[in-house]
């Protein structure tokens, strides 16, 4: 069961709704460890001054900040309490907003919120649950979770609020800071048609378990086999067929959905060339063959 991490009210107008906050999601990445090669001894990082080479203790580490290049400004952890955002147990809501308003780039992280197990607390969470449903309302405000104040948008979402953290406007980049965009090239009428089509082709309702990290998989797998001390064999990568123009590659696309696939790692070449039939040929049976298991192995796990 999932702990709750911070508990306080949602407060709008008058009314307030004990709450209770849950991480609504948890990351699978696979994390490793660092030895010393062909040993088992640990890699251990430590702190330590860069002109004494001596290990510092932590009680002994204070923060700096560069102001300017080589120059810092060193902050005491008393400093850094004294400007701490007030500590309060109150998500302040501002405002209400229509959810299509807000893009998704503001989203960072996802939490469940819950009604608080006290006298009331139920009632006041169905009320602010169903209101918003009814009114298609997102509520948005601010609270402080250990010492960082967060901006916050309350949604209901199958039957249970849900809190999603966000970035404040100046945390977000402009797309100007970003090379060649906006794009000026057009698409020729053909070649539109075809790619809207090869989109109709693969559209389809919103499935999440149609999904896997299959990395993570085949890397557990991988240590699940050395562990057991299996020979392990790695397979060759699969080459991408080249197809010759942006034409042919959506055709063969959309043929490959025909058939019940899809046409990945096909990449259209630049050089504006049509390639021959037997090119072309050769070019989709590449796109649907399945990777060999032919490969180096790697030796046992000792």
């Amino acid at each position: 069961m999932a702990r709750a991490i911070w508990s306080g009210a949602i407060s709008f107008g008058l009314v307030a709704v004990p709450v209770k906050l849950y991480p609504a999601t948890e990351q699978k990445d696979i994390r490793f460890h660092q030895f010393k090669e062909g040993t088992q001894q640990r890699i251990r990082n430590k702190r330590v001054s860069e002109d004494t080479g001596r290990e510092v203790d932590y009680q002994d580490i204070v923060k700096g900040y560069e102001v300017d290049k080589g120059k810092f400004v060193i902050v005491t952890p008393e400093e850094l309490e004294a400007v701490a955002p007030e500590k309060t147990r109150t998500i302040e809501i501002e405002d209400f907003v229509s959810l299509d308003d807000i893009d998704p780039i503001y989203y960072e992280k996802t939490y469940y919120l819950a009604p608080e197990d006290e006298a009331g607390a139920k009632k006041a969470y169905a009320l602010l649950l169903q209101a918003m449903k009814q009114e298609g309302q997102v509520a948005v405000g601010r609270f402080v979770m250990r010492t960082k104040e967060y901006l916050a948008a309350i949604r209901p979402m199958d039957g249970i609020l849900v809190l999603e953290t966000m970035f404040f406007p100046d945390e977000i980049r402009q797309a100007s800071e970003v090379d060649d965009v906006p794009v000026r090239a057009k698409a020729g009428e053909r070649e539109l048609k075809m790619a809207r089509q090869l989109i109709g082709s693969l559209a389809t309702a919103w499935n999440p378990s149609r999904y896997h990290d299959e990395y993570r998989e085949r890397v557990l797998k991988l240590i699940r086999d050395k562990a057991k001390g299996k020979e392990v064999v790695l397979p060759a990568a699969p080459e991408p067929s080249k197809v010759a123009d942006l034409m042919e590659a959506l055709r063969q696309s959309i043929e490959a959905t025909k058939q019940g696939g899809r046409a990945a790692g096909a990449s259209a070449s630049s050089d504006g060339q049509r390639p021959s039939a037997k090119k072309s040929s050769k070019a989709k049976a590449t796109t649907r063959r399945r990777p060999t298991q032919k490969g180096r192995k790697l030796k046992k796990a000792s």
